[in-house]
């Protein structure tokens, strides 16, 4: 065997090694928007399943048989939201969204919701305007993109990011099938070292100002039935917490019993874990889980 033909093995299979990877991450995209509202760059990274052969037994998204491929417009939608000090990385550097997109056949959009956005409207014009961004930049850009179905779309995060899912969840329940917390910051007042941070951000001068309280996700819980129908209101929230989170445990559970007083269906889990990566990729799984199983078929 000549030279030359060897080096051309060596070439080939070196070529073959690059491109592996390649294609076992095809299915990961990363988006860039140049937001006006946020004054920066947003980068979202899009996790799709590898769905030949997977049928989630529904109609809408199979023909019936195992080794149909899902129309993509359809496919199940599931906004995940990091929290304090991360990024659009932190999800993805902590568990396989790859293999849970696969598992669930859910496509995941995991946006920059930066260090303390807390996904709201900062209200001086120069700072970032984080909802404002998700409803008229975000949303429409997954939308043209993918396809968004509101009976087959789910808000869900961590910390920070459980208050802006349920925020954003409650701008618009009718673009939503559900949504869910995970050890989330649901009122603000538990939000510790941001007490002080938080109102300046929003043109108030204490964290129990009316101003704050507007913006919390426990108050805005009223929201609900005043904006929206009643098929909205019968749309189930999950909250989830470690109950070694002593810091904000008792923000979810104080959500969960404004859920009862107001009768709003709802879905509680406390269960063992504290306010870390361990918990939070052990309970994800089982929010996407109860998200499958509440799809609606209308």
């Amino acid at each position: 065997m000549n030279k030359i033909f060897i080096r051309q093995i060596i070439f080939l299979n070196v070529l073959l090694a690059l491109f592996i990877p390649f294609t076992l991450t095809a299915k990961r995209t990363v988006h860039i928007i140049k937001s006006g509202n946020l004054h920066c760059n947003d980068t979202i990274v899009v996790y799709s399943p590898d769905i030949q052969g997977f049928c989630c037994g529904r109609e809408i998204c199979c023909n019936g048989d195992t080794g149909s491929r899902a129309e993509e417009g359809t496919l199940p939608v599931l906004f995940l939201l990091h929290g304090w000090g991360g990024s659009w990385r932190n999800w993805e550097d902590n568990t396989d969204l790859q293999a849970l997109c696969d598992r669930f056949g859910f496509r995941i959009v995991c946006p920059d919701g930066f260090k303390d956005s807390w996904y709201v409207n900062k209200t001086d014009w120069t700072n970032m305007k984080w909802r404002e961004f998700f409803w008229t930049e975000l949303w429409p850009m997954i939308d043209s993109e993918y396809g968004l179905d509101p009976h087959r779309t789910f808000i869900d995060g961590l910390s920070m990011g459980g208050h802006g899912a349920m925020n954003i969840f409650l701008d618009r329940p009718d673009l939503f099938a559900g949504a869910g917390s995970m050890s989330g910051v649901l009122d603000l007042k538990y939000s510790a070292g941001s007490r002080e941070l938080i109102p300046p951000m929003i043109g108030a001068s204490h964290i129990e100002d009316p101003e704050c309280k507007a913006i919390s996700a426990i108050h805005r819980l009223e929201r609900i039935r005043e904006i929206c129908c009643e098929e909205a209101v019968s749309k189930v929230l999950l909250v989830s917490c470690g109950s070694s989170d002593t810091k904000f445990l008792p923000a979810s559970e104080d959500f969960v019993r404004k859920c009862q007083e107001m009768g709003l269906k709802h879905i509680a889990l406390f269960s063992p874990g504290k306010h870390r990566w361990e918990y939070w990729t052990w309970v994800l799984p089982f929010h996407i889980e109860w998200f499958s199983q509440n799809i609606s078929d209308l």
